[in-house]
């Protein structure tokens, strides 16, 4: 009986990110971290997906950087140490954005409390951790899709950039 409860209370236990915006803690599910990388080059270029600051180079990949701060601490933060690069889910597949983060990342172990019925979207669950109570990220919420998705999701009321040039 010690043997099946052990086994469980292990089952349960997962891997997570946590990362530093400002003075609040959030966390990642370590399955969704690609690696953490020194700030470097972003390159801007005029688009209209405001969550989009703009890209970096990073293995040979071009890596979108989704300023979340905004979002999550009610202010855009200017200063960054690292960059966490996470894998965000589409319908099409995966592929990396990343998150600027204003302090150490730390790697835990943790019980997930799934989020309630009145928690945001981007609330994928609650971790106990050093007396702190940290939200987990759900990174397909929280992040900007593909085009077609979001236009599909809310209809822009401007006509797009490609139509008046067109015209």
């Amino acid at each position: 009986m010690t043997t099946t409860a052990t086994l469980t209370t292990e089952l349960e236990l997962q891997s997570f990110v946590l990362l530093r915006l400002g003075e609040r803690r959030f966390a990642l599910a370590a399955r969704d971290i690609a690696e953490l990388v020194a700030p470097s080059r972003v390159f801007r270029f005029p688009h209209r997906t405001k969550e989009i600051e703009g890209v970096i180079l990073r293995r040979g990949r071009i890596v979108p950087v989704c300023d979340v701060s905004e979002r999550l601490v009610g202010k855009r933060l200017t200063s960054r140490r690292f960059y966490l690069l996470a894998n965000r889910h589409y319908a099409q597949g995966t592929d990396w954005v990343a998150l600027p983060v204003t302090g150490e990342c730390e790697l835990i172990t943790a019980e997930m409390t799934p989020p309630g019925s009145t928690d945001s979207p981007h609330v994928f669950g609650w971790l106990a951790h050093d007396g702190d109570v940290i939200e987990v990220l759900n990174l397909d919420a929280l992040t900007p899709g593909p085009l077609g998705d979001r236009r599909l999701q809310q209809p822009d009321p401007q006509p797009s950039l490609l139509h008046e040039v067109r015209r």
